[in-house]
């Protein structure tokens, strides 16, 4: 399993927006960027993904699941090179980690988004997620 982080403002879609979906769950749609649509290729069934609100808020406030393979992005035109997977809620962070947190905490320093934060899919390596996971009062 490989782990990411996914951001949206809450205005465009929010966590819950995004629990409301349920098990159905709902295309990651409308990344317009090359390395985060890279990202978003890499992914498979099963990974999970730490739902980060970002603009004002800057926290992670939940845990999705990727559903799909990638495919086309259903918002981009035919035959551009967009892609999405689908994504369900697993669950709510008890606590939301601000990225204020995050850049506190030493063992997170290398992490893509203290250090490229502008990037709307990135990795997150294994202990990474654990540490915001329980940061999060959630099981990793």
């Amino acid at each position: 399993m490989s782990y990411w982080l996914v951001k949206s403002e809450p205005e465009t879609w929010s966590w819950a927006e995004q629990l409301a979906k349920g098990e159905a769950g709902e295309p990651w749609s409308g990344v317009r960027n090359h390395q985060a649509k890279l990202n978003i290729a890499a992914m498979k069934p099963g990974d999970r993904a730490l739902f980060y609100h970002s603009g004002a808020e800057r926290a992670v406030v939940g845990v999705v699941e990727v559903m799909t393979e990638a495919g086309h992005d259903p918002t981009a035109e035919p035959g551009s090179p967009w892609v999405s997977v689908d994504v369900k809620a697993v669950g709510s962070m008890k606590t939301p980690v601000t990225l204020a947190d995050i850049k506190a905490e030493p063992k997170l320093a290398e992490m893509v988004l203290v250090k490229n934060s502008r990037l709307s899919v990135q990795p997150v390596r294994p202990e990474e997620w654990r540490i915001v996971c329980r940061m999060g009062g959630v099981k990793g």
